[in-house]
């Protein structure tokens, strides 16, 4: 047997048939029901089906190339930017399926924001980073209403004191941390349903982590917020519920206290301990 093969036939040999712990949640603001991914030929999402409750923090972990960044960039259909990728099965944001071919994706992505793994922000002040949602999606009728969502933004964000002086300054000029909070103003200044992180902390020193990780458990309160992280740590600070997935498989979910102390799959309880990962 080619022995690079054999942990791997080892491990899918594990996968349970059925997801451990309770995939659903009372009055959720999103819903997941047996969603398959493709790329190609190959399958990146294996039957996923999850509740993604509301104004709390959900963290999604496993191993590298376990499907967890597939499945969020499912939930505001990132996925459709990239060649020969197919998405099957039912994401619903509000008991409304997003993959209706009626969809428009644009409004979509206004109520489903995402921050990514590495801080983009656009080469433009740091004013008009975090006006341009507001403008094209007209949520401001003149200037006083714009320049009211971007302040109440940018204070959301904990950044405001940092840069009130030189909104005009461009936003790349900013520290990491920064600009990684730039773009979690700008994310917010559409008032989003969902707020999708990408591993936001991976690129940032301690400091500039432990401030976005404050960030979020501020955020959490009026926004429902689903993070990828590969720091086990962070999505125990952090998070309310904690889903482990595993070659493209959802193996197991729930309280995140309880996954962190007392997971019920033998993968999770692997991971967890770190003899893989």
């Amino acid at each position: 047997m080619d022995t690079m093969r054999a942990p791997v036939e080892m491990e899918v040999s594990k996968l349970p048939s059925l997801t451990v712990g309770d995939v659903y949640v009372d009055m959720p603001r999103m819903t997941t029901r047996k969603v398959n991914v493709f790329y190609g030929d190959k399958m990146a999402l294996d039957d996923v089906t999850l509740d993604i409750a509301e104004k709390q923090v959900t963290s999604l972990i496993g191993p590298s190339g376990c499907g967890k960044s597939t499945f969020l960039r499912c939930l505001n259909r990132m996925n459709d930017t990239i060649d020969n990728c197919r998405v099957e099965g039912q994401i619903k944001l509000d008991d409304q399926n997003i993959y209706d071919p009626h969809i428009d994706v644009v409004p979509l992505r206004a109520r489903v924001g995402m921050v990514f793994q590495k801080p983009n922000p656009f080469p433009k002040s740091i004013f008009d980073n975090v006006a341009y949602g507001p403008r094209i999606h007209g949520l401001a009728h003149n200037k006083n209403e714009l320049d009211g969502i971007v302040e109440a933004s940018l204070r959301r964000a904990g950044l405001w004191e940092e840069v009130a002086d030189r909104l005009d300054q461009s936003g790349t000029g900013l520290s990491g941390g920064q600009q990684q909070r730039l773009c979690i103003a700008r994310a917010i200044a559409v008032s989003p349903e969902v707020i999708l992180m990408d591993e936001p902390c991976s690129a940032l020193d301690p400091i500039a982590t432990a401030r976005i990780e404050e960030l979020i458990f501020e955020l959490r309160e009026e926004f429902t917020i689903v993070i990828v992280t590969h720091s086990m740590q962070q999505a125990a600070r952090v998070s309310n519920r904690t889903a482990y997935f595993h070659l493209g498989r959802l193996v197991e979910v729930g309280e995140t206290s309880t996954i962190f102390t007392n997971p019920q799959h033998e993968l999770t309880n692997s991971y967890i301990t770190g003899r893989f990962g």
